[in-house]
């Protein structure tokens, strides 16, 4: 009898300690799992001043690895240019705000943007500057440029009269080379650093003037 007694006795703690221990490894569990999928917060949306900055690196980027050519360049620059304008001007009509329909369009304007950087740059439009001293001179100037948009020397505005400048160098050295087999003559190659020349004092006195990417949140 105390036999029979001690082992229904034992048998339901023995249960209900075990129950206990599966419980706990459940919670411990789920608390894992918990961590490891909810506890991340979700990444905050960036500001219209991070977007800025954003998409002049990813200019910046194009430009120092050829995949965005200079007449890409510029065309992307002067719409950041009148985006930014947009936004100076939003801000001065508010007390130096934006409201949130304002921040919804500048938004929308620079998801196009950014569609059209990503275009631009996976598109068969590359730029290979060779060897030669106009090629070396030509890549040295992109790079000069690529530097002062990730400094925040350059604004979009001057970024785009840059390349444009550098556009209309390119086009004449591609037309002159077309016009002689491939080859610039000692005349043309004499121009064309001329110009080049003009073009690096301009982008000097771009990147060191009072004009600069000042973000604002």
């Amino acid at each position: 009898m105390n036999f029979q007694f001690s082992k229904w006795t034992v048998l339901p703690a023995a249960v209900l300690l075990l129950g206990t221990v599966a419980v706990g490894q459940d919670t411990t569990s789920t608390g894992s799992s918990t961590q490891g999928t909810t506890t991340t917060a979700p990444a905050p949306k960036p500001t219209i001043a991070q977007r800025k900055e954003n998409q002049q690196d990813r200019i910046a980027n194009g430009v120092q690895s050829g995949q965005l050519t200079a007449g890409e360049t510029s065309k992307l620059e002067t719409k950041e240019a009148a985006i930014n304008g947009e936004t100076r001007a939003d801000r001065a009509a508010n007390g130096g705000k934006l409201t949130a329909a304002e921040k919804q369009q500048i938004n929308q304007q620079q998801n196009q943007v950014s569609k059209q950087i990503y275009n631009d740059k996976h598109n068969a439009n590359t730029v290979k500057y060779g060897n030669s001293k106009v090629g070396q001179r030509q890549e040295n100037q992109q790079d000069r440029i690529a530097q002062g948009i990730k400094s925040g020397q350059l604004t979009a505005g001057e970024t785009a009269k840059l390349e444009n400048q550098q556009k209309g160098i390119n086009q004449q050295v591609k037309a002159d080379r077309a016009a002689n087999g491939g080859k610039l003559t000692a005349g043309e190659k004499k121009q064309v650093n001329k110009e080049q020349n003009a073009a690096s004092k301009n982008i000097y006195n771009k990147k060191h003037n009072a004009n600069t990417q000042q973000p604002k949140k």
